[in-house]
């Protein structure tokens, strides 16, 4: 009977230790497994059948993330958005997740490839999901960002930089990539504070900025990065980035942080 009542404990246990996303780690698991049975192809099933021989080379290492892609959730609790990502049918996830109270959750190896960024476009890059990191700040849109969620981002932040030796001013927002669509991580979010620590770009400053350089104002910001196919989106995203309003017009103070942005890039 003794024997019995142990089994039971140690049952019950195991149940606790599960925990509710039990069933999708294990999903994650079998899903990283059918990747690793890709890798090993030698060659791939679906590479050209005419090159000639597989010659396996000994030097190779994972690709590395070269961006990260900064995003705020839209919804109103941690426990919302992990059901979002680990629901198949939302097809949306991200690397990182960082609740209002600093909490952080990994939620994709960071060699793998993350479904947060959809349809955008930085300089020449148009497939970001392949080249950055996913993350996604807890917050609606419509509130200040806590402090100790900032000071969570910002030491994975200092992390995934010197990890993957990520360049500064590839730390950008969601709606820098995808202006004509997104807003995120919103106008409340402290740009200026990362680029204080090496995450961003921001502009000094603009007293004696030179605005007359010959080179227009779509021109500046598709040297920046934007994608300019809609001139009024990328201004919109350029404002909500550097000056933290969604207006569409390039006035003088938002021409002279243009040029000061446009400046360090010559």
């Amino acid at each position: 009977m003794k024997i019995i009542y142990v089994f039971i404990f140690f049952l019950v246990v195991a149940a606790c230790n599960r925990g509710p996303y039990s069933n999708t780690n294990k999903q994650y698991k079998k899903q990283a497994r059918e990747f690793a049975k890709i890798i090993e192809q030698a060659p791939l099933s679906d590479s050209l059948t005419n090159i000639g021989d597989w010659v396996g080379t000994t030097n190779f290492n994972l690709r590395k993330p070269n961006f990260v892609i900064i995003h705020h959730t839209a919804q109103n609790s941690c426990a919302q958005t992990y059901k979002t990502f680990t629901t198949t049918s939302t097809e949306v996830s991200a690397h990182y997740v960082i609740c209002r109270d600093g909490t952080v959750t990994h939620m994709l190896n960071d060699y793998l490839r993350a479904w947060h960024a959809g349809a955008g476009k930085w300089g020449n890059l148009s497939d970001i999901n392949s080249s950055s990191i996913g993350i996604e700040l807890d917050n609606n849109g419509n509130e200040p960002f806590s402090g100790a969620q900032i000071n969570s981002l910002l030491l994975l932040l200092d992390n995934l930089k010197r990890a993957y030796n990520i360049p500064t001013t590839n730390f950008i927002g969601h709606a820098d990539i995808a202006p004509t669509r997104k807003v995120d991580p919103s106008r409340f979010f402290p740009w200026k504070q990362l680029a204080d620590k090496g995450f961003g770009s921001w502009y000094g400053d603009t007293t004696s900025i030179n605005i007359n350089t010959g080179i227009s104002n779509v021109d500046a910001l598709r040297i920046i990065g934007y994608d300019i196919r809609d001139t009024m989106a990328a201004i919109r995203s350029f404002r909500l980035h550097y000056m933290q309003d969604s207006s569409t017009v390039i006035d003088e103070p938002a021409k002279k942080i243009l040029f000061s942005l446009y400046s360090k890039l010559r």
